[in-house]
This record gives structure tokens, sequence and C-alpha cells, in this order.
């Protein structure tokens, strides 16, 4: 049997509400293709986010690893080309859920500067948008938990030369978080329409062992 592993963050600094939680659910227990979807919900929390990650990667040996995170201001689904070993939430004056903020520091002491996601992103993007949904490629995570999560697992698959694709998806804000007074004039979009477009990019990837090399048109600059 194969298997995709979905992760989805918890609430998180003004965000009651995570779309990618969200979406996990959505998608947990769910048969896409020939391989069942198994979702679990992560802590938004430096380096205990990544144990729960490669913990569940361990028990469940999946062959895909879908990463969600929400990115509030992005109006369309973006799918993440590049994990940098470099973390700063103070920028955004976020702390993670124990309280915790870091300024500069590595996610690896000794890791590489970045790893790039070994999903077929292109052809994600193409089955996405055919199924409705706005999505683009972005080739910047930020610097908070999301890209923090990303590069500890791929740092994680890497170092023990696991067989395994993986990468992150940047969902926007769910419409009810975006009605909020502070948010108000924030790009959002439904549980539903994330959902869709996530089920349709898994579904590229498990048909996809490679990239298509057809470009994809873009209007997005990160």
């Amino acid at each position: 049997m194969k298997k995709v592993l979905v992760t989805g963050f918890e609430p998180f600094g003004h965000t009651p509400i995570n779309p990618a939680e969200s979406v996990m659910r959505v998608l947990d227990g769910t048969r896409i293709g020939n391989s069942d979807v198994f979702g679990i919900l992560v802590p938004s929390n430096f380096f205990e986010c990544i144990d729960v990650v490669t913990s569940a990667i361990d028990e469940l040996r999946p062959q895909i690893v879908i990463m969600m995170g929400e990115y509030g201001g992005r109006s369309m689904v973006t799918v993440e080309r590049i994990a940098q070993n470099f973390n700063d939430s103070t920028r955004y004056n976020l702390k993670d859920n124990r309280g915790v903020e870091m300024q500069g520091a590595p996610t690896v002491a000794s890791g590489p500067v970045a790893y790039r996601s070994n999903l077929p992103l292109r052809a994600m993007v193409r089955a996405m948008r055919e199924a409705g949904v706005p999505t683009d490629i972005s080739d910047n995570a930020a610097t908070f938990c999301c890209n923090h999560l990303m590069y500890g697992v791929l740092h994680f698959i890497a170092s023990n030369q696991l067989d395994i694709r993986a990468g992150w998806i940047h969902l926007p804000q769910l419409p009810q978080v975006a009605a909020l007074p502070e948010n108000l004039g924030t790009p959002s979009m439904s549980r539903e329409t994330s959902a869709l477009g996530v089920h349709a990019g898994i579904e590229a990837a498990l048909l996809h062992t490679e990239d298509i090399d057809v470009p994809i048109p873009s209007k997005f600059q990160v």
C-alpha cells in the first residue's frame, strides 16, 4: 500500500484557524489514486514540529510527504521550491506557540544552506490550475516555522537517504480569518477550494515521478 503523509500546522500568532489544519483534516483518511492519505496535526513550535513529522515518517514510511502552512497576504496556493537553513521570526514580530523567537539562527548548525523540494512542482501547479484553483510556484517560504519544518524534514530525508519525495504547500488565509478587523483586505480562500487544489497537486505528484519539462507561466514574483 502506498502512503501519502499530509501535515498541517495548528493555529499560531494572529491566526485562530489555520487553513493547513483544516485542509489536512479534509484529506486525512481519503484515498488518492492508489495511495492512502494520512494526516497529522503539527505543533507550531520550532524543532518540536520537525520531531513530530520525522517520527511520523519513521512510523508510516510514506512515499510522499506534503507539508502545509498558512501564508497570510498571498492570494494563491503556492508550492515552495526552496527551504533555507535560516530562521528569523522577529522580522514578523512572531513567536512560536511556546513563546520562542529565533533571529538569524540555523535549523541545522552543520547543514547545507538550502534544500530544494523534490516534488514535481510544475506538474502539480498545472494540475491545480486545471482544477480551477489559483496556484503558483514560490521561491520564498519565509523564515518562520514553515520554512523551518520544510528544511528540517528535507534534511532528515537526505541524511537518512530515504526514497521519499517531500515539499511544502502554502495556503491563503481562510475567509473567516480574513474577515477579522485586523485582517480586512487580506486575500482569502475557502477550505474547500484549498483542499481541491492540494488534492489535485497530490494526484499530479503521484502520477509524475519526474517533473514535466514545460514552462509554467507565472505572475508571482517570489
